[in-house]
Order: C-alpha cells, then sequence, then structure tokens
C-alpha cells in the first residue's frame, strides 16, 4: 500500500507543472515576453519599463529588443534598404540596452521613457 501511495504521488508531481512547463524550473531560463496588446513597439516598450521596474530584467531585455524591431521593421523605397533608421526611439532603445547591460536601472529606465515619448510623437 506505501509503495502505491508513493507511486501515485510521484506521478502527479510527474505530470504537474515543473514537467509540463516548456523552461526549466529553478530560474535556469525565462519564459518569452509575452506580446502586449496591439503590439506596437510603444507596447513593448511599456512591457519593457515595467518588467525593469520589477527586476526582470531578461524579460525587459526582450521586450526592449522587440521595440526596436517592430521599429526597424519599415517600408521604405527600392534601392534604399539598407539605410539606417533615423528614428529617435530606435537609438534610445539601444542606449537603453547598453545601459541595462551595464547594471544602471535608473538611466536605462529614463532612455525607455524618452523612446516611449518618441514612439508616441511617431503614432507608434
Amino acid at each position: 500500500m506505501r509503495a502505491l501511495v508513493l507511486t501515485a504521488s510521484l506521478l502527479v508531481a510527474m505530470t504537474g507543472a515543473g514537467f509540463t512547463q516548456p523552461y526549466p524550473v529553478g530560474g535556469a531560463a525565462i519564459p518569452p515576453v509575452a506580446a502586449p496588446q496591439g503590439e506596437n513597439p510603444s507596447d513593448y516598450l511599456r512591457a519593457a519599463q515595467g518588467a525593469l521596474a520589477a527586476g526582470r530584467t531578461r524579460e525587459a531585455q526582450e521586450a526592449l529588443e522587440m521595440a526596436q524591431t517592430r521599429l526597424l521593421d519599415r517600408s521604405v523605397p527600392q534601392g534604399q534598404t539598407n539605410s539606417p533608421s533615423d528614428s529617435p526611439a530606435v537609438g534610445q532603445i539601444s542606449e537603453a540596452l547598453r545601459a541595462l547591460a551595464a547594471r544602471d536601472r535608473a538611466s536605462c529606465l529614463q532612455l525607455i521613457q524618452a523612446a516611449i515619448t518618441s514612439a508616441a510623437a511617431s503614432g507608434l
């Protein structure tokens, strides 16, 4: 009887959240950033701001990268595909990523706010 209870407990543990999650347990990895509603660059920037404020730096980094990707995904005339973006938000996100890598949370938050303002001014 004891072996049956132990086996049932082990079976429950094996089919529980620890084995059904696609990410290792114990902080070895984190889930990807959930796509914010709207999926505009400013939505990702706000997600990054919230994640960083909560101390989730990896999630903040991923959201910043997603925002920058959205900003860089733009239409350009044929033959000008190699022209860099002139969006101030793209540069501000690059600076925010550097500040994040340097563990300068305050500067990163300021740069994210500046990028949100720039993106909003561009209608994004």
